[in-house]
């Protein structure tokens, strides 16, 4: 397995430390970007130094106080260099557990910290109003740890955190790509410029091309409300469907090609990528015939319910499936094997085979219902036979959210949310958990089983452009879909900048 257990006795000591001078930079980081407003006159001239440009035929305009990146970004620009850090800081205190496994979420008082920053690099190799094609490349680095180093929990409250510690805060590849779009129609609508695509006019009818390393949920289960763990919501399973078993390595990312057809109101979506090697591995299979991931989505953009519940506001609805391909185990033959006597312990990974298919089904919907309000839903399903085996230890998931603007109160970039999701894992893997079967995220050595339910709430302020600070709450009923543990409550900072 690719993670490791919990350290312990002088390993433990030392990480303690080293999690206590972290602590100390963030905090002194947090009172540094605090004093940032009462500095702007002086901060807003240094933006605009940075931004002059002697040569008149150059577009580069002063953001505005309340622009969302701390230093202005030209729109015409062929090239687009920008970034983000994310400063999360979580812990929880001692609950109820009367005994606990080597995948446990631990039952004692702890914190931790994860620092994640992201260098977001991309050029438009062609540019032309029917075909444009971006060359993307972005690195990243990935430090700090999550609590009880980011086990025991299917829905784990830190998106941000790398699943095996051993990795390091070492910068790596996070996407390399080529995006091209081709036209087919003559009319033009407006497009968001983002890191991944940097056209910001594109043919209302046209397909996309992406190929290269990347994240399936750059494009795939995309939700305006419950996605981005930087500015909204932390939990895997709120900012993305947790029973969706999407291909990718430990940190996210895998080797894909996806094609996208977008009209008016409506788009269709293929991707093929590459799996992991082993459950919640670093490495990649690149034999597409034994090991591949294959994804589907058609994203319909209309109001809900043909327009009963907000008629003038927009609403999207998603659907999406997945089949993949790799070298997984039933949990039933792991089962099997301890209850003859074959094995001391379940082990699914002696139970591996190519071949194996695992799939499974997700519906993701958004709905604006005035000004400042919005909801949305997801629904996940997968068969659940076999291991859990690139995301996390989920076979069903119900969710339903919202968030609120803080226009009403005057403040248009603070946001407020509230969500609630449910988790489940089917007959077969509950059997193997109870019986002090391993998965790469849980394993209580036993388990009296109850639904994972959690309900996450944050609130994020936009303090100057590009800052943002949030405290985020989580009450975890069930942790690990155990009925003998917790509850517990989870509560964060978070520090978030975009450059």
């Amino acid at each position: 397995m690719a993670i490791s257990t919990p350290f312990t006795g002088k390993a433990e000591y030392r990480t303690s430390m080293a999690h206590n001078s972290t602590l100390k930079y963030v905090l002194q980081g947090l009172l540094l970007l605090l004093t940032l407003p009462a500095h702007k006159v002086v901060a807003q001239q240094a933006a605009t130094l940075l931004s002059s440009d002697p040569t008149p035929q150059r577009d580069v305009t002063p953001a505005p106080a309340g622009a969302p990146t701390l230093f202005p970004h030209s729109e015409k620009s062929r090239y687009l260099i920008s970034g983000q850090a994310n400063i999360i800081l979580q812990g929880h205190g001692p609950f109820h557990s009367p005994y606990e496994g080597t995948n446990s979420f631990l039952s004692r008082g702890e914190y931790k910290t994860s620092l994640l920053g992201t260098l977001f690099l991309g050029a438009q190799l062609r540019k032309s109003p029917k075909s444009n094609t971006d060359a993307i490349f972005d690195v990243e680095s990935s430090g700090g740890r999550g609590d009880s180093e980011a086990l025991g929990l299917a829905g784990f409250t830190n998106l941000d955190v790398v699943r095996n510690p051993n990795l390091g805060p070492v910068p790596y590849i996070a996407r390399v790509q080529l995006h091209q779009t081709i036209g087919l129609s003559s009319k033009m609508t407006d497009a968001e410029r983002t890191p991944f695509a940097l056209a910001t006019q594109v043919p209302e009818r046209r397909l996309e091309f992406r190929v290269g390393k990347m994240s399936l949920p750059d494009y795939f289960d995309m939700n305006n409300i419950g996605t981005d763990s930087h500015l909204q919501f932390l939990n895997w399973t709120v900012d993305n469907n947790g029973a969706w078993d999407y291909a990718a390595d430990t940190r996210g990312y895998t080797y894909a090609a996806v094609a996208e057809y977008d009209d008016k109101d409506w788009s269709a979506r293929y991707g093929l990528a590459l799996m992991p090697t082993v459950a919640n591995g670093i490495d990649l299979d690149w034999n597409l015939r034994r090991a591949s991931g294959q994804n589907m989505e058609f994203e319909l953009r209309k109001p809900l319910l043909g327009g009963l519940v907000a008629p003038d506001r927009k609403g999207v609805v998603r659907v999406l499936s997945f089949v993949n391909h790799a070298h997984m185990g039933l949990y039933r033959d792991a089962v099997k094997a301890y209850l003859d006597g074959t094995e001391k312990t379940p082990a699914i990974t002696r139970h591996e085979r190519y071949g194996a298919v695992k799939y499974g089904f997700g519906l993701n919907a958004e709905q604006e219902l005035t000004e400042n309000l919005r909801i949305f839903v997801r629904f996940g399903w997968n068969e659940g036979q076999h291991e859990s085996f690139a995301y996390t230890e989920v076979d069903q998931t119900v969710e339903f959210g919202g968030d609120y603007s803080g226009r009403s109160w005057a403040r248009p970039n603070d946001k407020l949310g509230l969500t609630f999701v449910s988790n489940a894992i089917k007959r077969d893997h509950q059997n193997y958990l109870r019986l002090g079967g391993l998965g790469f995220l849980l394993g209580d050595s036993n388990l009296n089983y109850a639904r994972e339910d959690i309900v996450e709430g944050y609130y994020n302020l936009h303090a100057w452009r590009g800052v943002y600070y949030a405290v985020d709450t989580q009450f975890i009923a069930h942790p690990g879909y155990n009925k003998d543990r917790g509850p517990t409550l989870v509560s964060a900072l978070r520090m978030h900048v975009d450059f």
